[in-house]
């Protein structure tokens, strides 16, 4: 079977007179490359495709932000010239991917896709500073691991600070999230949001939601842990876990 469908593949590539590499139109790049390329005075542009909080919370330097989630069929007016050397970047790497690869199929010629900012050890900088996100509001330990979260600035986090210390027993869910009640409702915000590996989301009104996967529902986002898929599953992917939250600094 593995075979047929091999050759059905390489029957398909032929017939269009493209090679499987031709076929993905961007490229991708490693973060130094991309690095090397951003000094180079080629009118080239740097995208942020990420949300508009996570650009507001720091990005790299000149960027400009063309959500992911904006693009479409139709040219990005930001993007007016379509052989411009344009280099895409996200959070992970995963919603850069997409970006790119919707660019190159509306005819973008040389698209650069170079993953996402946990990995990014550049400059950064912000245009927001008073975005109200702190941080180290709050303290975040699965198990016995702290790990760094970014918490947002809503009544949501606000209600659940005044619940602090606040101990979840969480339970793993449908093979992407750990999910765990609170022991009461607080007030919330919900919206369709698309969920990464790392968000922390609240459910329901009384439920603590932290992804190691992708989830699409009707959440309130709380914040995120900052960390890379591997290692969020190296977290949540094998068993129930106790997560903590506690007052840290301001």
């Amino acid at each position: 079977m593995k075979r047929a469908i091999s050759v059905l593949l390489a029957v398909l590539l032929c017939l269009t007179g493209c090679t499987a590499e031709e076929k993905m139109a961007y490229r991708q790049i490693s973060q130094e490359e991309a690095k090397s390329m951003m000094i180079r005075d080629d009118g080239h542009v740097i995208v942020d495709v990420r949300r508009r909080d996570e650009y507001d919370s720091g990005h790299i330097p000149g960027a400009i932000l063309i959500p992911n989630e904006s693009i479409g069929a139709e040219q990005p007016e930001q993007l007016p010239d379509k052989d411009q050397v344009i280099l895409v970047y996200c959070r992970s790497g995963r919603r850069s991917k997409e970006a790119a690869q919707k660019l190159a199929d509306m005819g973008y010629t040389n698209v650069y896709e170079f993953g996402g900012m946990i990995d990014w050890s550049g400059e950064i900088t912000t245009d927001a500073p008073e975005t109200g996100v702190k941080k180290r509001a709050m303290i975040l330990l699965i198990g016995e691991t702290e790990v760094p979260a970014t918490w947002e600035e809503n009544p949501s986090v606000n209600a659940i600070k005044k619940l602090l210390p606040l101990t979840v027993e969480m339970s793993m869910y449908g093979g992407f999230e750990q999910v765990g009640p609170i022991g009461q409702d607080i007030v919330r915000d919900d919206e369709q949001t698309d969920t990464e590996p790392g968000d922390i989301v609240l459910y329901a009104g009384n439920q603590i939601v932290v992804f190691y996967g992708n989830n699409s529902w009707a959440y309130t986002r709380l914040g995120h842990i900052d960390l890379t898929r591997q290692e969020m599953d190296e977290l949540l992917g094998h068993g129930t876990v106790t997560l903590t939250i506690s007052a840290g600094a301001e």
